[in-house]
Order: C-alpha cells, then structure tokens, then sequence
C-alpha cells in the first residue's frame, strides 16, 4: 500500500475523531450553560438561610436575593439585627458591598473574589453566580452515573489560557434535568479545596431545585456553611435599576 493510499484512508479517521472532540466538547459547554441558566432563569428572588458552622460556634444569616440573566445579582442581609442592611451588587464582573453602619459603598477588587463573604465558606464569587463557569473555563464529559434513576453527567472543567479566575479546575455532577449536585473546586495544584453538595430537591418556584447547598472544605470536617431556601420565585419583570449602586444603598423589602 502506498504512502498517498495511507495518508488518503487515515485522514478521514483523523477528521472523524477530531469532530467527536469538538462535539463532546460543545455538549458539555452545553450541559452547564444549559443548567446554569436553569437554575437562575431569566430572573429569580430568594429569601436563604444560611448558617455557618464551626467547631466552637454557628452564625445564621439571613439574606434576601434577586437576580437577572447570567451576571446580574443583588442581595442583602435581613436578619440579625447588627448585620441588616448590608447589601452586596454582581454587575458583570464588578462587584460592590454596602455598609449602612458606615453608609458607604465599597467596590470589591478581582483579587478578592475569592475571600470568604461574611465569614462563610462561600467566596463573593460563589455567592453571585455568574457566567464565568461558562465562559473562563473548557468542560468535558469524563463519566456518567445514575441518581434518583436519572442520568447523571460527570464534568471537568479546566480554565481557559489567561483566564481571570482562581480555581485550577472544577468538577461538575449534573443532572440530565439540569440540576446540579455537586461542584469541586481544587487550587492550582489541582488538589481539592472545597466541595458544594446540593439535597432536598423538591419544587421550588414552579420547578425542581435542590433546597439545601452545603459547603465544605476539603480539610475541615467540622466546618462548613448551609444554605437553606425559604421562598424561590422565578421570572418575574425585575427593572435594570435594581441592580444599581443606588438601589443597593437601599434595601429592597
């Protein structure tokens, strides 16, 4: 068989298999935007508890949320007392913090993000949810299982070159009805930092959304923070001045 022959019957196969990459590739991508949408809608209000444990103490907050596509998101703080009023506004990738002790409003820099918000295990970046899973980082499917006799999919996401993000990589477990249940967060040295488990999925707001995320560091066995959904409408005509710097110095009832 001559070289020419070769070259002509492999470059079909390379082709093929490139094309499967590249489509498992868009499917994942699919898969996330697909649930990460699901679980915002187009907008969404919240009424969360969230309580943070440690070994000594524990802390429950409550908060009060609104969001509006994929980056938009406004929240403050109704309960306790001392901690009322502050509020905390996602545009894009600019976030703000609202102290009424102080009543100033105080732009939260990029290296920042990933600090602890009121002392939880959530980060600022974890607490407002937005587009930047979809967008910062390459998804791949690397496995399937089963939960609750639904499909469920296994996903790695790696950041893309020169992305403005943290984490080394994070895995994904979604279901094929778009709810996620799990998301692993590991550092540079892709060594796991922190896991979020979501339970109690149950209808919410019209659809099927898990009531309770917990999350937990991958050290600390007797640390974590819970977030409890109260009350979860979706959809609702929410105007753009919500998500203003001058709406966040005054709480939305």
């Amino acid at each position: 068989m001559t070289e020419k022959l070769i070259l002509v019957l492999w470059l079909p196969l390379f082709l093929f298999v490139g094309l499967c990459g590249d489509a498992k590739a868009q499917d994942a991508r699919a898969l996330v935007e697909d649930s990460f949408n699901y679980m915002r809608g187009k907008t969404s209000m919240s009424i969360v508890k969230m309580t943070i444990h440690r070994p000594d103490w524990e802390r429950i907050v409550t908060i009060k949320a609104w969001t509006k596509g994929q980056s938009d998101s406004i929240f403050w703080i109704t309960a306790p007392p001392k901690d009322k009023g502050n509020g905390t506004l996602k545009k894009k990738r600019e976030m703000w913090m609202y102290n009424p002790k102080v009543n100033r409003v105080i732009k939260i820099p990029p290296s920042m993000m990933s600090q602890a918000w009121m002392g939880s295990d959530f980060s600022n970046d974890d607490l407002s949810k937005t587009e930047s899973l979809i967008d910062d980082y390459s998804h791949q499917i690397i496995g399937t299982e089963t939960h609750e006799g639904k499909k469920v999919y296994l996903i790695e996401s790696m950041p893309k070159p020169e992305a403005p993000v943290v984490w080394g990589m994070q895995r994904l477990t979604i279901r094929e009805d778009h709810i996620f249940l799990r998301q692993e967060f590991y550092d540079e040295d892709l060594k796991p930092v922190k896991a979020m488990n979501a339970f109690q999925i149950q209808e919410l707001g019209g659809k099927l959304f898990p009531r309770v995320w917990r999350m937990q560091k991958a050290d600390a066995k007797d640390e974590y923070t819970v977030l409890e959904y109260n009350e979860l409408t979706f959809d609702q005509n929410l105007p753009d001045r919500l998500f203003s710097l001058s709406s966040l110095r005054t709480p939305r009832r």
